[in-house]
């Protein structure tokens, strides 16, 4: 159990490694509104039948703490909740990483996070 006094840490597990940065419980929660949004924008995908389907707006979610995070996910250009991406952007004044994380894995970090710390 991490001490009152450190800031709680959001681990991000990626494809290849991990990245871990301090976060806090309401930048989770709006996090968690964010993808739940686009979970039922790619669900409205899913289920769309003939036709061209209705084009969804994409998210895109930033917190700005200690660090710099954004998080960008088009769910026109996925079949399903389950194929999707996500771009993640992470930064400080010393680093910057752009990388892909599959959604599925982000919500499992984000309600892992908030079941610790929220």
């Amino acid at each position: 159990m991490p001490s009152p006094l450190s800031s709680p840490q959001l681990r991000l597990n990626l494809s290849e490694g991990s990245v871990s940065f301090s976060f806090s419980p309401d930048a989770a929660t709006n996090l968690k509104q964010a993808i739940d949004t686009l979970m039922n924008r790619l669900k409205v995908n899913a289920t769309q039948t003939g036709g061209k389907p209705q084009p969804q707006e994409p998210m895109e979610y930033r917190y700005t703490g200690e660090v710099f995070l954004e998080i960008f996910c088009n769910p026109n250009i996925w079949s399903s909740p389950f194929a999707a991406k996500v771009l993640i952007t992470l930064r400080d004044e010393r680093i910057r990483l752009n990388t892909e994380a599959e959604l599925t894995r982000l919500i499992e970090d984000v309600n892992q996070f908030l079941e610790q710390y929220g």
